[in-house]
């Protein structure tokens, strides 16, 4: 029962604490799951968090629900997913009832203007550190930038990049390395 209440007030806590949505979180979580609670390694963290990306829904919930399996199956990814989901819908709710009224107000306006640029800078600091811990290099920035600009600039769908990063990942590992078994 103990591990089901940590599981469930770490991801309230990730959940509460974060502006700016799932990549904001993802140094929170990392810190929380990885360097604090030992639940995952960091190359398993990164294996999920690319897991996670690649699943239809909230990214932050997505890290939740794998987060919680590990550790208590399919109770712990309901467990898992409830706290990360509530703080932002308590917070949403909230809003929904009092911010219609003050939307139009300068201070409010004024504070929504100056958290902007945190928020990008939130979903900055998580690109670097995935860069970094994936291992991206001199060699290897061209298929990460590619994959942005294709999307960004050409319209390609993320589905299309993912497919084709997977293909492009078999195809090194068929003809680039060494055949050991000769």
């Amino acid at each position: 029962m103990r591990l089901y209440l940590d599981v469930f007030f770490t991801f309230f806590r990730i959940g509460a604490f974060t502006i700016g949505g799932g990549y904001a979180m993802i140094p929170l979580v990392q810190k929380e799951v990885v360097d604090r609670k030992n639940w995952l390694g960091k190359d398993e963290f990164l294996d999920t968090l690319a897991i996670a990306q690649s699943m239809p829904g909230i990214l932050a919930v997505n890290i939740a629900i794998s987060v919680g399996y590990k550790l208590l199956k399919w109770k712990g990814s309901v467990v898992s997913s409830l706290g990360a989901i509530l703080p932002s819908f308590t917070i949403v709710l909230l809003i929904a009832m009092y911010f219609s009224g003050i939307q139009a107000n300068p201070v409010v306006e004024r504070i929504f203007k100056g958290i902007r640029p945190a928020v990008v800078a939130l979903i900055a600091a998580p690109v670097f550190n995935t860069a970094k811990q994936a291992r991206i290099n001199i060699r290897t920035v061209w298929i990460p930038v590619t994959a942005a600009l294709l999307i960004w600039l050409l319209g390609v769908s993320p589905v299309f990049v993912v497919l084709g990063a997977i293909a492009g990942g078999i195809a090194c590992k068929k003809f680039m390395e060494p055949d050991h078994k000769k």
